[in-house]
């Protein structure tokens, strides 16, 4: 193993954590002010992982010893002010270079080793809707949502993930109780190798189009139960197959379907396109298709070009044969910059006309609702590190010809991140 490695290794498990933003004296003869490692060399020699040799030289172009490497990742498991990926990497090569570890003395139990490998992220959101349909009294939400996103590594190609969800309406008490619990959302075990990732569980299913799009999805924004294989880099495959619930207006459940899904997404430079078709079989459907099938089949176009860091033009198209009326969905979007939340004061906003009809199986439907057609606004605010705020509004009208209500919608969050 050269010493140039190490030395790269080191940097992300250390610089990164490090107390200074600048590198330190050299203290190396052989390391010169213009080597494309001095700043990472005499911040590691600075936080004490590297001492080099007693000449005052680093020697990077030698062969470095296992017990050599464990000394540094020794002094790197001291460091107690590293971020929970940097902590993870150097758990990792603890477990590597156990046994060199232990001849110096540093103790790694599989405990030890384990007690990291367990991430949790999470967030608490309060979300205000009010919608209103013409001639009708306006509905009022106050949402309030605790999160918890547990994932845990099972070797170096396997994590089991979950979501955990506390939900309660803060306008209303529950009757009883059932709509103040925690529920698990998703559990899913993913692999990774290379371009290839594999799924097995209960996991997200967001069509395409959702991923990248400010609006959120066209056809799908839901969970379904099964599994999901992905390949590709540029062409990405994705092949889903499992059963989804379909629920209600209210969002209760009234029928399980079977489901199965691929995708074809292409992304190069500015570029992005993309095809889906979906198909879904439940008892449900008999009562809105042709000739009462079961059956479902939506076919969905994707794309969005742009035009620098900030700027991009985004659209999409579904198209649901097996309707009677309602076929078709579609959405274009103008889409600027977008909130991160660990950027204090990044901002975005998006302007996007939304058309969300019978190929709108489960859409995302925080602004434009099912059933309506018309013009979306929305932002988002990173006011402090991990807390988001975000806002949309829309107006339009219900897309069945003879009801043709106007519509609105008001749309409130602010997010906690952790």
């Amino acid at each position: 193993m050269k010493k140039t490695l190490v030395s790269a290794l080191a940097t992300a498990l250390v610089v990164g954590a490090a107390s200074t933003t600048f590198a330190a004296a050299n203290p190396f003869s052989d390391v010169p002010r213009d080597h494309w490692a001095y700043d990472a060399v005499t911040q590691l020699a600075a936080d004490g992982v590297v001492e080099g040799y007693g000449d005052g030289t680093y020697r990077g172009d030698r062969n470095i010893t296992r017990y050599e490497m464990a000394q540094m990742v020794a002094k790197a498991m001291a460091k107690g002010d590293m971020s929970a990926s940097d902590r993870a990497l150097v758990d990792r090569l603890a477990a590597e270079f156990a046994d060199e570890l232990n001849n110096l003395g540093v103790r790694v139990t599989k405990l030890e080793r384990n007690a990291d490998m367990v991430k949790w992220n999470g967030k608490l959101e309060y979300t205000y809707t009010s919608t209103r349909y013409e001639n009708q009294d306006r509905s009022n939400k106050d949402n309030l949502l605790f999160r918890l996103e547990p994932s845990a590594e099972v070797n170096n190609h396997w994590h089991v993930n979950a979501r955990l969800d506390a939900a309660t309406q803060m306008n209303k008490d529950a009757a009883n109780g059932d709509e103040d619990k925690v529920t698990l959302k998703r559990a899913w075990a993913q692999g990774d190798y290379g371009d290839f990732t594999v799924k097995l569980g209960k996991m997200e299913l967001v069509s395409a189009e959702g991923q990248y799009q400010a609006p959120g999805s066209l056809v799908f924004d839901t969970d379904f139960s099964g599994a999901e294989a992905s390949f590709g880099k540029d062409l990405q495959v994705k092949v889903q197959a499992g059963r989804l619930n379909i629920n209600d207006d209210n969002g209760h459940k009234i029928d399980t379907a079977n489901y199965q899904g691929v995708e074809l997404q292409y992304e190069k430079g500015s570029l992005t396109a993309g095809a889906g078709y979906y198909r879904a079989t439940a008892d449900v459907f008999t009562s809105v298709t042709k000739n009462g099938k079961d059956k479902m089949n939506i076919w969905a176009l994707n794309g969005a070009y742009r035009f620098d860091k900030n700027v991009a033009l985004t659209g999409a198209y579904a198209y649901n044969n097996d309707l009677e009326d309602l076929k078709k969905s579609g959405q274009v979007s103008l889409e600027y910059k977008g909130a991160d939340a660990a950027d204090k004061g990044s901002w975005g906003a998006y302007l996007s006309y939304r058309h969300l009809g019978g190929a709108s199986a489960s859409p995302t439907d925080d602004g434009a609702l099912y059933g309506t057609k018309g013009i979306e606004l929305g932002t988002n605010y990173t006011i402090w590190n991990n807390v988001v705020l975000s806002a949309k509004y829309f107006k339009g009208k219900t897309i069945e010809k003879q009801d043709d209500d106007k519509v609105q919608k008001l749309f409130g969050r602010v997010e906690f991140l952790f």
